[in-house]
């Protein structure tokens, strides 16, 4: 996946390099918007950048029966949380506050404490921020596209 990049930045720079500073804003801004639009499908159908699915939730020893009726990250993956940065030379798509703790035990495969009093957890690793395939063929899709309307 850096062999991707690396060639996307190698091909996109001197092309990036032409445009004016809001020139770029403008199109880190549209870029980081559609990649937050990605990140988020995939992350309600529940898939890594590669395309498996999610390692699945434990069984939870609850003392209500019935199954649990929410999808893993349905509030992470909502827009006020997903906040976009953009300048002129990057743009960014993080997680604020208290999702942002969530969602970097979960990326990375973190122990955390899931309520007060309640022993430490490991999690599995679920990458809930990645590149795919598809973003970096939308990335080069957006550039195209901004470049022959300038």
């Amino acid at each position: 996946m850096s062999d991707d990049l690396r060639r996307l930045e190698n091909w996109a720079a001197p092309l990036l390099a032409k445009l004016s500073s809001t020139e770029r804003r403008k199109l880190n801004q549209t870029l980081a918007r559609d990649l937050r639009r990605s990140q988020q499908q995939r992350i309600a159908t529940q898939r890594e950048p590669d395309g498996t699915p999610y390692a699945p939730r434990k069984k939870q020893q609850r003392s209500k029966k019935g199954r649990i009726k929410r999808q893993m990250f349905s509030r992470l993956r909502q827009a006020r949380r997903m906040r976009l940065r953009s300048t002129p030379d990057e743009a960014a798509i993080a997680f604020m506050g208290r999702a942002a703790r969530i969602a970097r035990v979960h990326q990375y495969g973190l122990r955390d404490r899931p309520g007060k009093g309640q022993a430490d957890v490991r999690y599995e690793r679920r990458e809930l921020l990645g590149f795919s395939v598809d973003d970096l063929r939308l990335i080069e899709e957006k550039l195209i596209q901004h470049l022959t309307n300038v």
